[in-house]
């Protein structure tokens, strides 16, 4: 694979039923940001980052510095929750903030003009969240095929090149529908478990007959035991009321977050299934893959298994509470996962 690399969030915000927590990054210091994507480069052995977010301004700071440092970034607004002609119009907007970056480093920044639109956009499924929009395509797969997401994309695609030149992707569900014609890259989250394992790359075929480069937007496992046959890759073990709670104003205090029932951590499982699905990844014919993710700052790890919600992430490395910094990197205030080692030998060795 000639694009290999991870997601790094720079703060997604989370809007409407279903969602939980409104930011996944409360502070972004510079510092940080370089010394991680310094890390990612040189330790990690990644040549591209997959910048996701919802602040604007926030990502093309952190593209600024990824590119400074040699990165390849694919440069992704995280939009949920608006209508059809807000969401392109922000897309429009991110492009038009992406563009300087794109013309100074020819080549390395692709702009991926949406993700899995069908479930967290408004508008192209009946529903009035996510998991009502997945529920209507389980209880009509017609919808799949009405040609809403096309004509949108299209149009979007239309928007975006009016004001951006360099390459274009979409990150779409195995099962959307697209018309990759007007797109330089096909992109795909595609997630390997346990119902889909024997499948996984068999699943990839049809992406592969475009004739274009693939690229894997998304893949990941989460840190429990059992992550890998819970079916809950989408959505997570998190108790989302009580985590909605601790963030409001006054109350927050006294709602600690906490998953919701009795999981035991399993780092050897997330590191196994992980280095499984890129050796099957680089064998596939795909062009490359954007692991999901490098750190989840906000769900720290906790010895005490009811409050670890980095069992609930798919980061490479646990985010540790109290202001506690690790001891690897002592400068950082995370520890890497078993996982952070496998992914950066097989990044390194290929």
């Amino acid at each position: 694979m000639q694009h290999r690399g991870v997601h790094y969030d720079t703060g997604t915000t989370f809007r409407g039923p279903g969602y939980a927590i409104s930011t996944r990054r409360a502070d972004l210091d510079t510092s940080v940001v370089r010394r991680e994507l310094a890390i990612i480069r040189d330790d990690l052995h990644a040549n591209a980052v997959r910048i996701v977010g919802s602040d604007v301004e926030r990502m093309t700071a952190v593209t600024a510095v990824a590119l400074g440092l040699g990165l390849e970034v694919w440069f992704s607004p995280a939009f949920f929750e608006y209508s059809p002609e807000q969401t392109a119009a922000r897309m429009v907007d991110a492009a038009k903030a992406a563009t300087p970056l794109s013309e100074a480093h020819p080549g390395r920044v692709i702009f991926v003009a949406g993700s899995e639109l069908m479930l967290f956009m408004k508008g192209l499924v009946p529903g009035k969240s996510v998991t009502e929009r997945l529920e209507c395509l389980k209880g009509d797969p017609s919808q799949l095929g009405n040609g809403g997401l096309d004509e949108y994309l299209a149009d979007l695609v239309l928007r975006v090149r009016a004001v951006f030149d360099g390459s274009l992707s979409y990150a779409s569900l195995v099962f959307e529908q697209v018309d990759w014609a007007p797109f330089d890259y096909v992109g795909v989250d595609h997630y390997r478990e346990a119902r889909t394992k024997d499948r996984y790359v068999e699943r990839l075929e049809p992406f592969l007959s475009f004739g274009k480069p693939v690229i894997v937007t998304e893949f990941g496992m989460r840190t429990y035991r059992g992550a890998a046959s819970s079916g809950a890759l989408g959505f997570g073990v998190t108790d989302t009321t009580r985590l909605w709670l601790h963030t409001r104003p006054v109350i927050g205090g006294f709602f600690r977050p906490r998953l919701k029932g009795k999981f035991q951590r399993d780092e050897a499982m997330q590191a196994r299934e992980l280095v499984e699905t890129l050796n099957e990844l680089e064998g596939s014919g795909v062009a490359g893959a954007l692991l999901s993710t490098f750190a989840t700052p906000e769900a720290y790890t906790d010895d005490d298994p009811r409050y670890d919600l980095d069992m609930d992430s798919m980061s490479l490395v646990k985010s540790l509470p109290d202001g506690r910094h690790g001891t690897t990197y002592p400068d950082m205030p995370w520890e890497p996962k078993e996982s952070f080692a496998v992914v950066a030998h097989h990044f390194a060795t290929q």
